[in-house]
């Protein structure tokens, strides 16, 4: 009987609580604030129709205190009533990222809600601009592996087309993939890039996410096809299989490490990224050496050179203007792939288009 009654207080006094909290919580007007250097502009702090004073302060934090500057830094809270506003004014004094949150001494005050996410930029338009960027080149390197995609179906043979290139191409994006999802996805390791760059924005985009696993996809889909259709003698060849052994037995290292706490999360992404860049680096030389050997592009599509081309170009461009927009160069480092990726893609296809419009531009070549 006790032990009934003693339950229903302790269900009262929690709905109690509930209630309490709920009725003195706090939100603000907006979440991400961005401003141009030197600009600034006035948020506002808000109570709920069901707002209940309390004696309690509210504390407003700014990370960093060099990018922006508030005019409040702490709100006697049992001066508000329901639906009462307290305006913030926000200054932009240097480039970057910071956030500005809140906390008091009072446990029944919910102030989870009363955050700003601050970014501060040279030029408003330039963010338009890269925005637009991000999406051609996620648009030119997704179409970039249809044509070939299409000439092996119109072909119904994938001769010419290196199986050791597919090979690598689809553990690279797989890698790809995961170091994009953590890194854009998994809170502990949001954390942890935060921590290790804390005036750097997340280098991962949506865009990114959408390429590499539409990558994933389409380089399944042409390896399908490779089972498929004709493709002679062509296999993936014994020092391609020993280069990818050597990498899987790298990240089944870097695994254990991870999860036995030797390394951490984010360095396990980071050795995914650094597989796939040293991947991007190797992986067309057996192409470019295939296209050598028989004196031809035959069977290799340059619809996918040029796309290719054009979201690598576009890649490093829009990464360029980002550093220079947030003075945020951290961001390159933070993520070597995205650029280098771009980078080694440009330099190959370049070689690729003189095979392809100098060197072999005549060449007939046609499998026995």
């Amino acid at each position: 009987m006790h032990f009934k009654a003693g339950a229903a207080v302790a269900l009262i006094v929690l709905s109690l609580a509930s209630f309490c909290i709920c009725d003195i919580s706090l939100t603000v007007n907006s979440h991400d604030v961005g401003l141009k250097l030197n600009e600034s502009e006035t948020f506002l702090i808000l109570t709920g129709s069901n707002f209940t004073s309390v004696n309690d302060t509210l504390h407003i934090i700014i990370q960093h205190t060099d990018i922006v500057s508030i005019n409040l830094t702490s709100i006697e809270l049992n001066w508000l009533g329901p639906n009462e506003s307290v305006p913030i004014d926000i200054k932009a004094l240097g480039l970057g990222r910071t956030d500005i949150y809140s906390n008091t001494s009072n446990t029944l005050t919910n102030v989870d809600e009363v955050y700003f996410r601050v970014t501060v930029h040279r030029e408003p338009w330039l963010d338009i601009f890269s925005t637009t960027i991000g999406w051609i080149y996620f648009l030119a390197w997704s179409v970039s592996f249809y044509p070939q995609v299409y000439i092996n179906w119109k072909r119904r043979s994938v001769i010419g087309l290196n199986f050791d290139f597919l090979a690598l191409n689809i553990v690279g994006f797989i890698l790809y993939s995961i170091f994009n999802l953590g890194l854009y996805y998994i809170p502990e390791i949001k954390k942890e890039y935060s921590e290790r760059y804390p005036r750097g924005l997340n280098p991962v985009q949506v865009n990114d996410i959408f390429f590499a696993v539409h990558a994933v996809i389409l380089t399944s889909v042409t390896i399908g096809q490779c089972v498929l259709y004709e493709r002679a003698e062509q296999r993936v060849s014994t020092t391609a299989r020993i280069i990818l052994g050597f990498f899987g037995v790298f990240i089944a290292i870097s695994i254990v490490l991870s999860g036995c706490d030797v390394i951490h999360w984010i360095d396990f992404l980071y050795y995914c990224s650094y597989v796939k860049l040293t991947i991007t680096l190797i992986k067309y030389i057996p192409q470019a050496f295939m296209n050598y050997r028989r004196q031809s592009t035959s069977g290799w599509s340059i619809g996918n050179i040029l796309l290719d081309f054009t979201g690598g170009t576009l890649s490093m461009l829009q990464m360029i203007l980002n550093a220079y927009n947030y003075d945020d160069w951290a961001s390159i480092f933070g993520d070597p792939t995205k650029f280098g990726l771009g980078l080694f893609s440009v330099a190959f296809d370049i070689f690729f288009m003189i095979q392809h419009y100098v060197l072999y531009k005549h060449s007939k070549y046609e499998e026995n």
